[in-house]
């Protein structure tokens, strides 16, 4: 029995192709496929203009930077969040405010966002998490009310579609990331997106200001990102980390902690978050923007079956996929009545499971956001994810939902099985 990882990355087969044809014209670094991609990503959301950048998160700090915010602005987050998020924010002289979640979709609520305004509020970052659209409708009416700048955190979410239209073209502007376990994977990497022609000129020249990466750099990230991606495949996991994980499992130890990035303040931007991407990145998303589509489908085909095998038991809620709503799972989320007796279970049965993708940023001691309570985030922090990637095939995402069913009837979840 293969065990499977709780990640894996979108890869095309052509990588090492496309990495040696850029390493022999010299073009690792600089080159013509930057331009091209930037021009390709827009053209795949539509009418507007894609900068490229180290990380999403500091195309993110692009975009707060060219939009000349007063200092100390209140920026408002869903309390459910990556913490370097709200932490960008804070290093760009802003301030982080925090609203809460709909524990139904994991995204900000309109209501709570409406509550957390005030007269220092200037922008609002829904984040599009785990794939999900937020309510758009919903927090533009709100946002738009109150003169708001809007900035979709499209992370997790590119391919996903609110009412069919792209996330991320709906706000004055937005960002994704290109990390290597995102939906569209270059080793890293972002982009931020804006319909504004103005507020996009600012962004590039934020972007182009920074220092190119060297080539000894781009090279070790290339190959530590092969490296990861090998050892996720389930043949390797399972003779190399899945066995620390199940030994862990019985001592109730959670060595997956110390693969986190740590949370740290970032009011001085490490050297790697400031300089370029590079062009045998663009390259390689360059091609992977063109299967992205079917990656999705594959997904969303494996969130359906899933979805079938858990559908009946008791205890166990669904991911919720509002009419509208075009969901691409980045993260299949479900909530049962025991989380860290199912991971342990689970993990036993040859299935690693995820506990916390995001971060209860409203609780982190890093903001001393006070005592704004945020429920809704507190029991979506209770949420596991289940391992529905692309890269698995039919037959092991059944399989994965069959070792899952068993854990749940094995530890007697009972309940009504209703959405929190």
């Amino acid at each position: 029995m293969l065990a499977i990882s709780r990640y894996g990355a979108r890869v095309i087969p052509n990588t090492q192709q496309i990495i040696a044809g850029c390493r022999g014209r010299g073009e690792l670094v600089r080159g013509p496929h930057i331009a091209a991609f930037e021009r390709a990503l827009a053209e795949y959301l539509g009418a507007g203009r894609a900068v490229t950048a180290s990380y999403g998160r500091m195309a993110f700090y692009y975009i707060l930077k060219a939009l000349d915010l007063p200092p100390r602005s209140e920026v408002i987050f869903p309390a459910l969040t990556f913490w370097v998020v709200p932490e960008i924010a804070r290093a760009a002289g802003l301030k982080p405010v925090f609203a809460d979640i709909d524990p139904q979709t994991f995204n900000i609520d309109p209501g709570a966002f409406a509550r957390a305004i005030t007269p220092q509020t200037r922008a609002v970052v829904p984040t599009h998490l785990y794939g999900l659209p937020c309510d758009m409708d919903a927090v533009l009416d709100v946002a738009r009310r109150h003169g708001l700048v809007i900035i979709e955190d499209c992370a997790h979410a590119l391919g996903a579609r609110y009412r069919g239209q792209p996330v991320g073209t709906f706000g004055d502007a937005s960002f994704f990331s290109f990390q290597l376990l995102k939906p569209l994977n270059s080793y890293g990497g972002g982009a931020a997106f804006t319909g504004n022609p103005a507020l996009a000129e600012r962004v590039a020249r934020l972007a182009a200001a920074e220092p190119w990466p060297s080539a000894k750099r781009v090279e070790r990230r290339l190959l530590m990102g092969r490296l990861q991606r090998v050892l996720m495949g389930p043949k390797v996991f399972t003779f190399t980390a899945f066995p620390i994980l199940w030994a862990a499992s019985f001592f109730k130890a959670r060595p997956d902690v110390y693969l986190w990035e740590p949370i740290r303040p970032l009011l001085t931007l490490p050297d790697r978050y400031t300089e370029r991407y590079s062009n045998v990145q663009a390259a390689i998303a360059l091609e992977s923007l063109k299967r992205l589509d079917q990656w999705t489908a594959a997904t969303q085909a494996h969130a359906r079956i899933v979805d079938e095998a858990l559908g009946e038991l008791p205890g166990v809620a669904r991911p919720n996929e509002p009419p509208g709503h075009a969901h691409v799972y980045y993260q299949y989320c479900v909530y049962v009545q025991d989380r860290d007796t199912l991971v342990r279970r689970c993990i036993r049965r040859g299935v690693d499971i995820e506990t916390l993708h995001a971060d209860l940023c409203s609780s982190l001691e890093l903001f001393k956001a006070g005592d704004r309570a945020a429920p809704g985030a507190e029991k979506a922090s209770r949420a596991v994810q289940l391992p529905i990637y692309s890269g698995l095939t039919d037959e092991q995402v059944r399989s994965m939902a069959a070792r899952v069913r068993r854990a749940l009837g094995h530890h007697g979840a009972g309940g009504d099985g209703s959405r929190p």
